[in-house]
């Protein structure tokens, strides 16, 4: 770890307004600039490694709006997983590790079999026997938790129906190499199509490799810095292969990991090229404005956007979304109140820490509430689930769907 990147916190506290742990809290080692501290001290050997001390670290949702914030550039969530990163690299990871991180979430074959018995629990009605029975109550909350999160599930995952090559309609403008998120293809197979067919519309060829990994996102969560590298070589060789003017992600995670690439390979010339070329759909669709447009049919319905943390904060896209939205006649916009605060999902947060995840996920949906919207609009597949769920169970219900939905239903309206 850079200890530069430690001292460089002045402890001006510009912040702690904007930390979710700290809001809920008001804890100072619940804050980032708290974190910054402990894990300095750490580094200095004043502190040991203790079970307090990994409890305060791993609050942190890495959202990174405490470096949004920070006018020193301070980056509180990233230097927190790059500690815990180190200290897994010390001692390993666990055999449930190397079997998720390694052996399952690698291999799109495997995810989407493992993803079969969960659609067969759907189909078969056995879901709603389970639920209405209260029958999750008889097994470890997490799993209670998991099995809560989860939405209908599309037929198939998207990887095995796409095709590899989608023509453009009409005149070709370039080419689009498409990434497809784990979680987009497994879960929101719907919104990936949509980001597939608007690219067509507009008139890019989009090529969608088959071959290709997860992000590693995952690895990073799970503080495994060697697979995520491993995903990295071999994604930024697979499209490499192919003659692209850019790379497409409808998945926040995923482009926040991607435009990382060059960083994490320690600036391998092939990563960095890569990275330069990958785009949140949202950049491409705002610079086609005047052309998506045209494609746009009226949809009076009242909407709100909630900015994703991986696409605000870390990649600093927050305008874009706002512009395509607006570009739909007869739309009612209706600003979200702390629009870029975190939802309270972060990964795997909302399982491993539920009582601070839902918090923070109370805090959001009071304030989707107060914008009366029919629809909540956002671009990660976590939000999406996380808020999903909450805001079905809200009075009145809102709907949450993901850009590329909405804008579809613009033009198909």
């Amino acid at each position: 770890m850079d200890y530069v990147k430690l001292i460089n916190c002045m402890r001006c506290g510009m912040c702690l307004p904007h930390c979710p742990t700290y809001k809920e809290t008001f804890l100072e080692t619940a804050s980032p600039r708290g974190r910054v501290a402990l894990v300095r001290k750490f580094q200095e050997g004043e502190l040991v490694e203790s079970e307090k001390f990994l409890e305060y670290v791993s609050l942190c949702l890495d959202c990174q709006a405490c470096a949004s914030a920070c006018p020193c550039g301070v980056n509180a969530g990233e230097l927190v997983a790059e500690f815990r990163c180190e200290r897994k690299n010390e001692k390993g990871l666990s055999l449930m590790e190397d079997m998720v991180l390694r052996k399952l979430v690698p291999h799109p074959d495997r995810l989407e079999a493992a993803t079969a018995p969960l659609r067969l629990y759907q189909k078969t009605g056995l879901q709603k026997v389970v639920r209405s029975l209260g029958l999750l109550k008889m097994f470890p909350e997490a799993l209670g938790r998991m099995e809560g999160l989860l939405p209908k599930l599309p037929d198939a995952p998207l990887r095995q129906t796409i095709s590899e090559v989608t023509p453009a309609v009409g005149k070709e403008k370039g080419t689009a190499g498409f990434f497809l998120g784990c979680v987009m293809s497994l879960i929101f197979s719907e919104a990936s199509l949509a980001t597939v067919n608007l690219l067509s519309a507009l008139g890019y060829k989009v090529v969608t490799p088959k071959d290709q990994k997860c992000c590693g996102a995952p690895n990073m969560l799970g503080h495994d810095i060697e697979g995520l590298k491993d995903a990295a070589r071999f994604n930024t060789d697979l499209f490499e292969l192919h003659n692209l003017d850019f790379v497409v992600t409808d998945c926040g995670g995923c482009g926040a990991e991607l435009k990382k690439y060059g960083h994490h390979l320690d600036g391998e010339e092939g990563a960095t090229t890569f990275s330069a070329k990958v785009r949140d759909i949202s950049e491409v669709l705002a610079g086609e404005a005047g052309a998506l447009k045209e494609l746009l049919k009226p949809l009076p319905v009242k909407v709100t956007y909630h900015d994703p943390c991986h696409i605000a904060h870390c990649q600093g896209i927050r305008s874009q979304p706002r512009i395509l939205i607006n570009l739909i006649p007869g739309i009612d916009f209706r600003e979200l109140p702390e629009a870029d605060a975190c939802c309270g999902s972060a990964g795997t947060y909302n399982i491993e820490k539920p009582e601070m995840s839902d918090r923070v996920l109370s805090r959001k949906v009071l304030n989707v509430q107060k914008t009366g919207a029919d629809y909540l609009v956002t671009s990660n597949p976590g939000c999406l689930l996380q808020l999903k769920k909450a805001l079905s169970e809200a009075t009145p219900p809102v709907k949450v769907i993901h850009l590329t939905e909405l804008l579809q239903m613009s033009m198909d309206a």
